[in-house]
């Protein structure tokens, strides 16, 4: 029996996780649930899962809760805020964390978890993306055990050497190849996307995700803070990183080998295939994933991604080349942009604008430190808001 935490409980990738360990209660236990400010959801998932703890982000929603689990003569302990979510993912008798917060909020839970020496299944990209070096530290240093869960990276450690731990590239492996669906406007008349809405943003046409990472999927920035995280999950150069427009989304990447071999991990596009992976490694459970059809398939697709449709690809891969803080600079003015655009304060094709100035306009230094890491994502929100606001450049 593994207790588990699930950091962003009530996200696309938390509910995935519920619904695996609803099929396997003999195997796995919640100890705590997590959520920003849904209250309604969190709560119905403390009412079945029956969680020692439940954190609330937002002080006033843990209240809220508070009240209800009250009511409801549950034995759960309602903490909140950064310091609730830190304590939750560091208990002591705690197994895994299933660390699924998105963007930057989603750091310091995730690096307690891994300080702490737990199983950590990796969704929040940003904590590598942030701080990879720290965070590869902290597993190395305290023998955290780090698997990822996005479907690209997982689908990368499933086809390494049997042997393969994370974060030392074996020597057979020549590149990878991470697949991309290539999102909503891969096909449309780059003339059109500066009338983009938000609705059309998140309109996935293969996965089902919560409304940021849709965004950044369209303008394949998910792309690219995922090309940052393989190159710390797997100790290898953005040069050694091919990204591939595969369309149907049934390849989830690849792995070329010194000797010409190409290993691929397939499946039908559903988070629970690397979640449950992930959760009972190196054993294989059902996860709920129906049979992947070939035939229903039919064909498998592929093209280089263009980089003039795509220019926060190009920021991502500029900024892996760059290292130290430029990846988290970029982080931070991505997630003030995209937050704009689905608020329609900026329009989808300046979102890669803003971020580009955002980098422009700030020194990169060394990755060294949380410190020097929190201020560079400080100032870069903070001067990524200033382009917004007063209209600079894009």
């Amino acid at each position: 029996m593994q207790n588990i935490t699930i950091l962003g409980a009530t996200g696309s990738i938390g509910l995935s996780t519920l619904d695996v360990i609803r099929r396997h209660p003999d195997r796995f236990s919640v100890l705590a649930l997590t959520a920003n400010t849904d209250v309604k959801r969190l709560l119905e998932q403390c009412l079945e899962f029956q969680p020692r703890y439940a954190v609330m982000a937002d002080e006033g929603a843990a209240k809220e809760l508070r009240i209800a689990i009250a009511s409801k003569n549950l034995k759960c302990e309602v903490l909140s805020g950064t310091e609730g979510l830190v304590r939750v993912a560091s208990l002591p008798e705690l197994d895994s964390v299933m660390a699924a917060i998105v963007g930057a909020a989603g750091l310091l839970p995730s690096l307690a978890a891994a300080e702490a020496g737990k199983r950590v299944l990796l969704a929040n990209k940003e904590a590598l993306v942030m701080s990879g070096h720290l965070f590869m530290q902290a597993v190395h240093d305290n023998g955290a055990e780090l698997l990822p869960i996005d479907s690209e990276h997982n689908a990368i450690f499933q086809s390494m050497p049997a042997d393969y731990k994370t974060g030392t590239k074996p020597v057979s492996v020549r590149r990878i190849l991470l697949t991309a669906s290539g999102g909503p406007f891969r096909d449309a008349d780059p003339k059109t996307l500066d009338a983009v809405t938000p609705e059309q943003a998140v309109a996935h046409p293969n996965w089902d995700m919560g409304r940021k990472i849709s965004v950044d999927s369209a303008t394949m920035m998910n792309k690219g803070l995922e090309l940052i995280e393989a190159c710390w999950l797997f100790d290898i150069g953005p040069d050694d990183i091919e990204v591939v427009i595969h369309r149907q989304s049934v390849i989830h990447s690849m792995v070329d080998y010194t000797d010409g071999s190409v290993l691929a991990q397939m499946g039908n596009p559903d988070m629970r295939t690397p979640i449950a992976h992930a959760m009972a490694w190196p054993e294989r459970i059902d996860s709920g994933v129906a049979p992947l059809d070939m035939f229903k398939v039919g064909r498998l697709d592929f093209e280089q991604p263009d980089l003039e449709r795509f220019p926060c690809l190009r920021l991502a891969f500029e900024a892996a080349k760059a290292g130290g803080t430029a990846s988290t600079i970029m982080n931070a003015a991505n997630e003030i942009a995209v937050e704009a655009f689905l608020d329609e304060r900026l329009g989808f094709m300046k979102i890669a604008g803003v971020i580009e100035a955002t980098m422009n306009a700030i020194e990169y230094q060394q990755a060294d430190s949380l410190e020097t890491i929190l201020a560079a994502d400080a100032q870069a929100r903070k001067i990524a808001q200033e382009i917004i606001t007063n209209k600079v450049v894009y």
